[in-house]
C-alpha cells in the first residue's frame, strides 16, 4: 500500500513543475477567496454584525425570533415595572415602528427610551454596580438597544436557488477535488496519509453540501455544514501543500541497469 508509483510529479520537466505549482497556488488562493466572499456575503444574513451560526440557519433554513427584551419583559423583569408600562413596551416591541418610536418626543414620558432610562438603567447602564447589575448589557441608547429590540423573520434562501447552487458547485468542487486527488497520488508521500486526505475531502464535501438541503428541513444541520466544510476546505489545503512538496523535491535519476553489470 505505501509503494511509490511509477511516476511521480517530481519527474516532471522543470517548466512543467512550475506550471502545476502555479495551478495549485492558484487553487489554494481561489479557496480562500471563496472563504472570504463565504464571510462577506453572509455576515450579517441574521441581521447582526459579525459571523454567527445564525448567519448560516438564516440562509438555509430561516430564522424567526423574539426581541430578547420582548421575551423578559414576558418572564415579568423587570419586577418593578408597572403593569401600565409593560403593557407599553409591550406593544412597541410587537409594532412596526419599534426604531422610530422609540424616543419619539410626541409620545412624552410614555416613550420607550424615558421608561427605558427610569426602569431598566439602575442594572443596565455601563456605569452600573452591585449585585443586579449588567452593565455587559447597557441599555443606554439606541444602538445599544436596537439587536435587543428587533423581532426578526428571515427567510430562507429561495429553493430553485439553492438547487442552482448545488448543481453548480457540486459539478466545480468534485472535478476540482478529484484533479487534486491525482496529483497527490503521483507523489512520494506515504499512500495511507494520501487515502485519508482524499476521503475527508469527499466525506466533508458530501457533508457540506448534502447538509444544505437537511438545513433547510431541520437548522441543526447547520453545524454539519460548518464541519463539513472546515473539514473539505482543511483536507484540499493539504492535499495541495503535498503537491507542492513534492514538486519541490530535486528529480532522482534513474539508475543504468548498464552500471551495475560487472
Amino acid at each position: 500500500m505505501n509503494a511509490t508509483p511509477p511516476i511521480r510529479l517530481r519527474d516532471l520537466p522543470g517548466m512543467a513543475r512550475v506550471g502545476v505549482a502555479a495551478l495549485v497556488l492558484t487553487l489554494l488562493g481561489g479557496l480562500a477567496a471563496s472563504g472570504a466572499y463565504l464571510y462577506m456575503h453572509q455576515e450579517q444574513r441574521d441581521e447582526r454584525n459579525g459571523w454567527s451560526i445564525d448567519d448560516v440557519k438564516s440562509h438555509y433554513h430561516g430564522l424567526t425570533t423574539r426581541a430578547p427584551l420582548l421575551v423578559s419583559l414576558d418572564s415579568g423583569h423587570p419586577e418593578t415595572l408597572p403593569g401600565t408600562e409593560r403593557e407599553i413596551l409591550t406593544d412597541w416591541l410587537t409594532g412596526d415602528r419599534v426604531s422610530q418610536d422609540y424616543d419619539d418626543l410626541d409620545l412624552g414620558d410614555d416613550a420607550p427610551a424615558e421608561l427605558i432610562a427610569i426602569y431598566c438603567l439602575d442594572c443596565h447602564a455601563r456605569s452600573s454596580t452591585g449585585d443586579e447589575s449588567a452593565p455587559d448589557i447597557a441599555l443606554e441608547f439606541w444602538d445599544d438597544i436596537r439587536s435587543l429590540a428587533e423581532s426578526r423573520n428571515i427567510q430562507p434562501i429561495d429553493g430553485e436557488i439553492l438547487a442552482a447552487s448545488t448543481h453548480t458547485h457540486a459539478l466545480a468542487l468534485v472535478t476540482l477535488s478529484l484533479t487534486m486527488a491525482l496529483l497527490a497520488w503521483f507523489t512520494a508521500f506515504p499512500r495511507a496519509l494520501i487515502g485519508v486526505l482524499v476521503a475527508a475531502t469527499g466525506i466533508g464535501l458530501l457533508t457540506d453540501i448534502g447538509s444544505w438541503w437537511l438545513t433547510r428541513w431541520n437548522d441543526q444541520f447547520a453545524y454539519a455544514i460548518v464541519v463539513g466544510g472546515f473539514i473539505y476546505n482543511a483536507s484540499t489545503v493539504l492535499l495541495g501543500l503535498v503537491v507542492l512538496a513534492e514538486l519541490a523535491r530535486p528529480r532522482v535519476r534513474a539508475i543504468d541497469p548498464a552500471s551495475t553489470e560487472a
